[in-house]
């Protein structure tokens, strides 16, 4: 069982041998200080840190990163150590936060060897500060215990090692701080999904793996706020939970970023995520549910009250419409409460996660795309919108499709809209958008630079190259970001000569990559096959294709996302009419986004239909350009 600590709480360490798992959001530097009994630091050589980074029992990372691993051998420290003290601190000069008051809490586990978790704790109400003291193992009695501390420094690591006692801290401190600098990036990699999605068509699926919350829990129960479903394990039986800060007796907890299960930030903040989808539409079903029943109730009442012809008119009749209107009326309020009270905690919950989110999940009008850098690894999910329902149209949970993508994805150019009426439902997206064709057509193609620039933003540099077919040149604007920057290898590709050679390529590529895989023969891969993975971006498809390039497609579309090959169409089916059923299965194989507000995700879990709004930059944002000229650096360098 896991204890789950707050600030000052101790609890008993099992065995001697252990890690410590660090998940800040943001890149951090791990280390710590051995002290005697009476809490002295007698000297350098008693601080683990990147510049040193193994002592005696300890073994802290080389360098900054927003994920860590400390191993810690309780037995083999010296015998004049009593406490170990685990510090984090910000980097400097690198540009990034300088306060973990702009970052998101950190967070912090102790392991035993099987990594079963003992103890767990998120590190709030750090304001100015930029180092702080996570955890202490201490030794009481012969016994080891851990202890969470959370004392943060606005003075930085350099305050915090003079608290130490050290004479040298300042010093200390900046040979700490350049050995960091020194050092690449390291991650943790993520744990496996529990929760994807995939999109059959116009339908929307929801495929649970095992523990996932859908499978024990009925789609009409109400939103627990503490989410213990997202976590691994409880806290102790015989201890309730920790009161969360600020949160008054028989309220809610105030909600805090990150309070999902996961090794790293990153894990934590998806799952967490999808904890809000889930509860939006558990709540939301509830509410349809509650209106449902008190509409058959009032029906079943009213027939029952004047089944009696004699008491069909008159006062008698009257009476009893009223009452039984007013049931009616009084479950509906009472539903209506209770679905405006989830609301507004998934509300507040939104509005805590959105700004600790990464650029991977985070919207263009996001700060963080203001400091980007080229990631060193590629990220667990990818954001490709918002979804929303009726019942609150300006909660926006993040839609997010897991990475490497394993369909490819068409964005719709054509008339789309459900037919559906109602608060965020037209009858025809476009009119509600109040585009016309060739209008929409430009911003399908807007819509599908923007997830290619996504991509390539949130990839490692050289990892990640986009291709673009482009036979008539219509898209020659809003692919000019892309050409303009450097960041493709080769022009688009134009005209039906233009589209064989493109596909013939990325086919060869299909076909060599999956050989060597089958035939583990990795190393025989011929020196110039760029084993990067590869967007297409399509526009105007089908135009340009012949029957042996639409086999291609199709080949590439079945094929391809394996061995890290993707397709991104920018297609309007009427346009394909011509060709029949058989590019059918190509469309099922993709996940269809619109580049307009669109309710076209249904939902069979609970029968919602979810309108999914596309990811795009804010009118006149250069941000694409400045993302694109980081990338195009990153890549040259």
């Amino acid at each position: 069982m896991t204890a789950e600590l707050v600030r000052g709480q101790n609890h008993p360490l099992p065995v001697a041998r252990l890690e410590i798992r660090v998940s800040a959001g943001t890149p951090v530097l791990a280390g710590a200080t051995l002290s005697d009994e009476q809490g002295r630091v007698h000297g350098a050589e008693w601080v683990a840190h990147p510049g040193a980074p193994r002592l005696p029992g300890v073994e802290v990372p080389r360098q900054a990163a927003a994920d860590h691993r400390l191993a810690v051998d309780l037995a083999a420290l010296p015998e004049a150590v009593h406490r170990v003290q685990v510090l984090l601190a910000l980097p400097t000069g690198t540009g990034g936060p300088t306060a973990f008051a702009s970052v998101t809490a950190p967070f912090t586990a102790v392991t035993g060897p099987a990594g079963a978790e003992v103890v767990s704790y998120s590190i709030t109400g750090l304001g100015a500060e930029s180092a702080v003291i996570a955890l202490e193992l201490y030794r009481r009695q012969g016994a080891w215990k851990v202890r969470a501390v959370g004392q943060g420094y606005a003075g930085g690591l350099a305050d915090l090692l003079g608290d130490q006692g050290l004479p040298d801290a300042r010093q200390l401190a900046d040979v700490i701080q350049t050995a960091a600098a020194g050092g690449a990036a390291r991650s943790v990699a993520p744990a496996p999904q529990t929760v994807a999605v995939r999109d059959e068509g116009p339908r929307r699926v929801r495929d649970e793996g095992p523990g996932s919350p859908g499978t024990s829990h009925s789609p009409c129960g109400p939103v627990d706020y503490t989410h213990p479903r997202r976590q691994r394990t409880a806290p102790p039986a015989p201890a309730p939970p920790p009161a969360v800060p600020g949160a008054r007796p028989g309220e809610p907890p105030q909600p805090l970023a990150g309070d999902a299960t996961g090794w790293s930030m990153e894990e934590r903040l998806y799952n967490q995520i999808w904890g809000m989808f889930e509860d939006l539409a558990r709540t939301a079903a509830a509410y349809r549910s509650a209106v449902d029943f008190a509409d058959s109730r009032l029906e079943r009442e009213i027939d029952g009250a004047l089944s009696d012809p004699r008491g069909r008119t008159g006062p008698a009749g009257a009476e009893a419409r009223r009452q039984a209107q007013e049931k009616r009326d009084g479950l509906t309020a009472q539903a209506r409460e209770v679905l405006d009270r989830d609301l507004g905690q998934l509300l507040a919950e939104s509005r805590v996660v959105e700004p600790a989110l990464a650029p991977a999940f985070a919207r263009w009008d996001h700060p963080v795309w203001h400091g980007y850098r080229a990631p060193t690894r590629a990220p667990l999910a990818l954001r490709l919108g918002d979804l929303h329902l009726p019942v609150r149209p300006e909660l926006r949970i993040p839609m997010l499709v897991r990475l490497p993508l394993e369909r490819g994805l068409w964005v719709d150019s054509g008339r789309t809209g459900s037919g559906r009426t109602g608060p965020g439902a037209g009858p025809d997206s476009v009119s509600r958008a109040g585009l016309d064709s060739g209008a929409l057509r430009a911003r399908a193609l807007d819509t599908a630079v923007a997830l290619a620039v996504r991509l390539l933003a949130v990839h490692p540099a050289g990892e990640f190259t986009v291709q673009v077919i482009d036979p008539a040149g219509s898209g020659a604007g809003a692919l000019a970001p892309l050409t303009a920057s450097g960041v493709l290898d080769a022009p688009p590709a134009a005209g039906a000569k233009g589209v064989a050679a493109v596909l013939a390529q990325l086919v060869q590529r299909v076909d060599l990559v999956q050989m060597a895989v089958r035939g583990d023969a990795a190393d025989a891969l011929p020196p110039e096959l760029d084993t990067a993975e590869q967007l297409l971006i399509v526009n105007d498809f089908p135009h340009g294709f012949d029957d042996r390039a639409l086999t291609q497609l199709r080949y590439l579309a079945d094929e391809g996302p394996s061995v890290g090959v993707h397709l991104l169409l920018v297609a309007d089916r009427d346009d394909a009419r011509e060709f029949g059923p058989v590019l059918d299965p190509l469309w099922r194989s993709l996940l269809r986004i619109t580049p307009v507000p669109d309710d076209h995700l249904a939902d069979p879990w609970v029968g919602h239909a979810w309108t999914y709004e596309p990811s795009l930059p804010p009118p006149g944002s250069a941000v694409l350009r400045t993302v694109l000229t980081q990338i195009a650096a990153a890549r040259r360098a």
